[in-house]
């Protein structure tokens, strides 16, 4: 008998800001849409997916506080596929409508804008998760030191 696999990993962009809500339980709730662009250097606009995104609890929140539209985003999760009645659509029997939903339920995010980057657009509180930006051991970049040094003279090319 063979074993299952459910894993996702993508790289992508919010499409707009991530909304929180609250279950009956109060647990917390955020979707998002991120658009991922297909690795080919032919690559057409219409060839972008976009692939809705749901984080749970504290990861919700996480995503809540410090993601925002157009955010490079790494999402790790399971793909969920599920079915629901909408109720704002009838058949001809008058019954609701049965769709399906396909999302990533998420696990693990990673915000990809650097520092730089936050700094640019004049968010200055960004959450890196806990990492230093810099690796231990790496030369700092220019305008990352106290000092000002500039290092980019050192960089042989």
């Amino acid at each position: 008998m063979s074993a299952s696999f459910n894993r996702v990993i993508l790289v992508g962009n919010l499409t707009r800001d991530p909304e929180i809500r609250y279950v009956n339980s109060g647990s917390a709730v955020t979707k998002f849409r991120i658009a991922v662009n297909p690795n080919k250097r032919d690559a057409k606009p219409e060839d972008t997916m976009y692939v809705d995104i749901v984080a749970w609890e504290r990861l919700a929140e996480t995503c809540n506080t410090y993601l925002k539209k157009g955010s490079p985003v790494l999402v790790e999760g399971r793909l969920s596929i599920r079915s629901y009645d909408d109720a704002k659509l009838r058949d001809d029997n008058g019954q609701p409508v049965r769709r399906q939903a396909t999302e990533v339920v998420i696990s693990g995010m990673q915000m990809l804008s650097s520092r730089r980057d936050d700094a640019d657009s004049g968010d200055r509180g960004g959450y890196n998760g806990g990492r230093s930006a810099v690796p231990a051991g790496a030369p700092a970049r220019t305008g990352d030191s106290p000092g000002g040094d500039d290092l980019e003279d050192e960089i042989p090319f």
